[in-house]
């Protein structure tokens, strides 16, 4: 695991100029639109500063994705997490025209120092929607549209649902409908803070959606300043990708969320060696639970029970000549990683010699290896020996009822969203290279 990831980090998407921070660009409607690349970079970051719904496990050293954008007039920079598990952007909001002592703990969008904020009413088709976990309410009162939050120790978060213009660089400023929260789940003096979120998934009131946003993409570098995002068109002659397609089930089922990236997970290879996992157990049940979703908003990788246990079992059995169990049938990293073990304290595991894990899709495979393994327990030790964890989870434990394809498991791997076609695409690459060669490209 390289030292980077013992840190709370957050990669923060910044323009192509590097005097200020630019807004980010999306394209306009039209086939012509010009796709905009921006480059990624790490920096530490307060851990728990961000609310996180019940499909979300909160990491007390969590590494984030976020984009740096210009909301309101005069425009505010404010940074949000890139999501592409939820639908409703959200921003920290101050009361008034400037931070004051009665704003919450790392608010800095000040809906009252912007012109053009306006509170949705309750009225609107956007208060009416049905596409998020709980829906906007009405206060009768004030007659504005109100949201709420949960978080995964079930306490929740109220605000009201707004709109304001987001910039996009040179296309006309986009106006868009997001959560002016007045509170978050924590936070901390230390590091910078977070200010929000911007939900990516295909719902209604989603950023994409509103944006009229039909394909973006990602490479997430094990670096801390080579990533990229593409949002828009492009065909990239240099990224042989491999499409699966997007599942969605027939019929509308109770717990399948259709407006996330779901795809159809057909099987996993541990060294090479398929787990003898029946297709039924990776497969969506007559219910929904069981989809698997491709989530840029959570860190590591969970499998439902029967799959994790199997992996587990597999992954014990080759790793045993070359790394000791932990063997603490009380121990589990987070709640929910429990396959763990001790390695000398200054020293890291032998991750070239681990046997790589491979998601296997329909057309499509993801291939785990190497550091992307095992994570390092901060300040847990058994003797001389620090402890390590695999970083694929039991969701059964958290609990879930997906399987969670996190972030962790997608650096240097280009992903892209292609919502015309209805297919997610992958392709090994690194992300300095990708980098380089589309900014030769466009």
């Amino acid at each position: 695991m390289p030292p980077p990831l013992l840190a709370c980090l957050l990669l923060i998407l910044l323009s192509p100029a590097a005097a200020r921070p630019r807004s980010v660009a999306v394209e306009a409607p039209g086939p012509a639109a010009r796709p905009r690349v921006f480059p990624l970079r790490a920096r530490q970051v307060p851990a728990g500063a961000l609310p996180r719904p019940p499909s979300k496990l909160r990491f007390h050293h969590n590494v984030s994705l976020t984009v740096s954008l210009a909301v309101g007039s005069p425009p505010q920079n404010v940074t949000m997490v890139l999501d592409t598990g939820s639908e409703l952007s959200w921003l920290l909001c101050a009361p008034g025209r400037r931070a004051n002592a009665s704003a919450p703990r790392g608010a800095s969008f000040r809906a009252g120092a912007s012109r053009t904020f306006a509170a949705v009413p309750c009225g609107s088709a956007q208060c009416s929607s049905r596409d998020l976990p709980a829906p906007p309410s009405c206060d009768r009162a004030s007659r504005q549209c109100r949201v709420s939050l949960s978080y995964a120790d079930g306490s929740t978060s109220d605000g009201a649902l707004a709109t304001d213009v987001f910039g996009v660089g040179d296309a006309p400023p986009l106006r868009s409908a997001f959560g002016c929260m007045s509170s978050a789940y924590d936070s901390s003096p230390d590091g910078v803070a977070t200010a929000g979120l911007l939900g990516m998934n295909r719902g209604t009131l989603s950023f994409v959606s509103q944006a009229s946003t039909r394909r973006f993409s990602y490479c997430i570098s094990d670096r801390d300043d080579a990533g990229v995002l593409l949002l828009g068109h492009s065909d990239l002659p240099f990224l042989p990708l491999n499409y699966t397609p997007m599942y969605q089930p027939a019929l509308p089922l109770p717990y399948f969320d259709r407006v996330a990236y779901s795809v159809q997970l057909v099987g996993i290879r541990v060294g090479g060696k398929p787990l003898p996992i029946p297709a039924s157990v990776l497969a969506p049940d007559h219910t929904g639970a069981g989809q698997t979703m491709v989530d840029s908003g959570t860190q590591f990788t969970f499998l439902l029970g029967d799959a994790y246990s199997a992996l587990k079992t597999e992954f014990l059995k080759q790793t045993k000549p070359l790394l000791p169990a932990l063997d603490d049938p009380n121990f589990a990293f987070e709640e929910a990683f429990d396959t763990c073990f001790r390695v000398p304290a200054g020293r890291p595991p032998p991750s070239a010699r681990l046997p790589a894990v491979s998601l296997l899709f329909k057309g499509a495979e993801m291939s785990v290896a190497g550091d992307r393994l095992l994570y390092k327990v901060p300040g847990e030790r058994r003797g001389g020996d620090g402890v390590w964890c695999l970083t694929f989870g039991n969701a059964d434990m958290v609990p879930l009822t997906a399987y969670v394809i996190g972030h962790h498991h997608q650096m240097n791997l280009w992903v892209e969203y292609d919502l015309e076609r209805g297919r997610v695409g992958l392709a090994p690459v690194k992300c300095d290279v990708a980098s380089e060669r589309l900014g030769l490209m466009l």
